[in-house]
């Protein structure tokens, strides 16, 4: 039987096995170097910071209030097997604002009639009092009969100008980690 010396290393490797090790090797590199959720800090205006875990994508868009439109813009992004995002809209002054976002509130519950809704007054840091902050937790089983959740939470602060921006932000899906929704909602910061 003859013996084959490997002390050498690869060097004596078939080509073919020495371009499968380094296929393995830099896989396993990547994959240390691109955690499932990459946390980051992302302004919004210049009024809030979000921490989200991914590079977000962003959008603008109208909706329907009042008797008008207003603009809405979002930032948002997926990680995790969950959609994290945050959107902002003016408020106008306070009355205003209250009218504005129990109608943003009542419009989010719309999909999920029948799901199984908790809602409940919110905190958080150098939000506005009026309107109060709110929190929204939907959990309802899915076709597939996996549960399916949507955590969303709004609040309000001043525009800058005088008057008021209302946001809601939402994580939509069961996060991989179990914290990341926590960590999400905890990262929001106005300024």
């Amino acid at each position: 039987m003859k013996r084959r010396n490997f002390s050498s290393g690869w060097a004596f490797a078939p080509t073919a096995v020495r371009r499968a090790g380094a296929l393995l090797v830099a896989a396993v590199l990547a994959l240390g170097c691109s955690p499932v959720f990459n946390w980051r800090e992302v302004p919004l205006g210049e009024s809030l910071v979000v921490m989200l875990p991914c590079k977000p994508d962003r959008a603008e868009r109208s909706l329907p209030m009042d008797t008008s439109t207003v603009p809405v813009d979002m930032a948002g992004c997926e990680a995790g097997g969950a959609t994290f995002a945050v959107a902002r809209l003016p408020g106008g002054d306070a009355s205003q604002a209250e009218v504005r976002l129990a109608a943003w509130r009542q419009a989010a519950k719309g999909p999920w009639a029948g799901a199984q809704i908790t809602e409940a007054p919110w905190s958080l840091p150098r939000a506005a009092g009026r309107p109060a902050p709110w929190s929204l937790d939907v959990v309802h089983a899915a076709a597939d009969g996996r549960p399916a959740e949507a955590h969303l939470r709004w609040f309000a602060g001043p525009d800058g100008q005088g008057g008021i921006t209302l946001y809601q932000a939402m994580v939509l899906g069961r996060p991989s980690a179990a914290d990341a929704a926590e960590t999400f909602f905890d990262g929001l910061r106005l300024r």
